[in-house]
């Protein structure tokens, strides 16, 4: 088949939007909806100055979204003075798997000159994440242990770089799956906190689909996800086309299995309806600024008060990541 744009040979059929397009038109096509995603949620704030820049950090794991998230936004805001990027990598400790990762973190970063930072579960927790699957105290799935520690990791050190924002590579898949599992779960509340947390714009004259914008959450840094109008697939032909050093490997304790079934679904409903992810998305956010007018705002944030533990922001005495650890402590 052509590319629809210039004649070239396609090396992707887009079926939700009916195009074909070859190598240089779908790196465009990837890029451009990316830029376009930074203006509809307004993430370059109008206090941005060469003077005062803002400071994103990037969570970046080695993996194709994260990878492909630090270039782009390297291409776009590399000569920009309002804009710091500062790339963020956590070693979880898993053998075999994450040292390779982050040898392609260190690459990418090295090649981009940006400044990278990587922290461990050992040297925050005293854990790896081999020996937690092992013990599995409270027989949940390791994805279940390692998304708490991740996301405090991030959290903390998010704050600890004076980030304005946190940017993470959740792709057009991923978004879509989360909004599925918590409609499926009847999950309202979590919908307002997803639409404040990452998906609502920050500017109220930015091309945004909803007229809500978020509400500011001073118990955590912000969150963005950039890529997600992107398939998943159109992000690992943009780093294989750039020649990016991505480490494309499943992690060997993925196991979460409502979100496995979530993708199957996903995968079916995407090839027999094309363009079901975008449509579920479209109505997802309109519905989650709703949610959050009802569920959100200011009551919300009054229920974060800190860890007994940890001084951590939680809306619980011990905050969940210290309940964890106490649990692994006493196997």
């Amino acid at each position: 088949m052509e590319c629809d744009k210039c004649g070239d040979d396609a090396v992707l059929h887009a079926a939700y939007s009916g195009l074909h397009l070859c190598e240089h038109h779908l790196c465009r096509a990837v890029e451009k909806r990316l830029r376009r995603r930074i203006r509809e949620d307004g993430l370059v704030s109008d206090d941005a100055t060469p003077e005062d820049p803002e400071t994103w950090v990037i969570g970046l794991s080695g993996g194709k979204d994260s990878v492909v998230l630090t270039q782009i936004l390297h291409d776009v805001f590399d000569r920009d003075p309002r804009i710091e990027l500062v790339a963020l990598s956590i070693h979880e400790g898993i053998e075999g798997y994450r040292d390779r990762s982050l040898e392609a973190c260190e690459e990418l970063t090295e090649e981009l000159d940006i400044r990278h930072e990587v922290v461990s579960y050992s040297e925050e927790f005293d854990v790896e994440m081999d020996d937690v699957v092992e013990k599995d105290p409270e027989g949940m799935a390791a994805c279940a242990y390692c998304g708490v520690f991740r996301r405090d990791i991030l959290s903390r050190y998010a704050e600890t770089l004076d980030a304005d924002k946190l940017l993470t590579g959740h792709n057009l898949d991923d978004e879509a799956e989360t909004a599925m599992m918590n409609f499926f779960e009847g999950d309202v509340d979590q919908i307002a906190k997803h639409f404040d947390a990452s998906l609502g714009p920050f500017d109220s004259d930015s091309d945004a689909p909803t007229e809500r914008t978020r509400e500011d959450q001073d118990h955590h840094v912000p969150r963005a996800k950039p890529l997600r109008d992107v398939p998943e697939k159109e992000i690992a032909l943009y780093a294989r086309f750039q020649d990016l050093p991505a480490h494309i490997t499943e992690c060997p304790h993925s196991s979460e299995a409502y979100r496995s079934e979530m993708q199957e679904l996903m995968l079916g409903l995407e090839e027999d309806h094309p363009g079901t992810r975008h449509s579920i998305m479209a109505g997802y956010e309109k519905l989650a600024a709703l949610a959050a007018d009802a569920y959100g705002g200011d009551d919300a944030d009054a229920d974060f008060g800190e860890c007994d533990n940890c001084g951590s922001p939680t809306a619980r005495d011990i905050c969940r990541k210290c309940n964890l650890l106490d649990a692994l402590e006493a196997v």
